[in-house]
């Protein structure tokens, strides 16, 4: 009997704990960072703003260099200035198109290999404010201390069922991280 009370309340604790971390998840998505310089920009595509906050960063002289990262292989340099209505002198001088990256865990490989390159020491980092803990958790795990990361949260009024899946999705590679997967 002892045993089955324990039980209980160990899944109600738990239980209370996903509910809460759910809500915190949800209430607390990051913002925009504020401009500062960093050593790079890398922007992850696969939601509206992200790339267009990357170049005006870019623009604004906040950094030399920009990687877009999981660009699709079709997309060239002239054709990402066209519709990003910027010139194309920009985005042949400072802007590297990743074409390496499907997810977020191989933006976070393709990323590292870049900022190797660069040499750089400090990161801004932009991709959508649900997106930002994971994409910032598996970058982190890739390059360690050697750069500093700043996360650049795009606003995106999310759908609560899009909220409720990223939860997860942090949620389950946090637990699986911590077992060394």
């Amino acid at each position: 009997m002892k045993m089955k009370r324990f039980l209980s309340r160990l899944v109600a604790v738990a239980v209370l704990a996903w509910a809460f971390g759910l809500a915190w998840f949800v209430i607390s998505l990051p913002d925009p960072a504020p401009l500062a310089k960093t050593d790079a920009i890398v922007v992850l595509t696969g939601g509206p703003g992200r790339v267009q906050r990357g170049l005006s960063v870019l623009k604004a002289g906040y950094a030399k260099r920009l990687l877009v990262s999981g660009v699709d292989p079709a997309v060239k340099p002239k054709e990402l200035a066209r519709v990003q209505g910027v010139p194309t002198a920009l985005i042949e001088c400072c802007v590297d198109l990743g074409k390496m990256a499907i997810d977020t865990r191989s933006n976070a490989i393709e990323t590292s290999a870049w900022l190797k390159r660069q040499k750089a020491k400090s990161v801004r980092l932009v991709t959508n404010d649900w997106h930002l803990r994971r994409a910032r958790y598996e970058l982190e795990r890739v390059i360690g201390d050697d750069v500093r990361i700043v996360g650049d949260g795009v606003v995106s009024h999310a759908s609560f069922l899009m909220l409720f899946k990223e939860y997860h999705k942090w949620l389950l590679r946090r637990l699986s991280g911590g077992l060394g997967v």
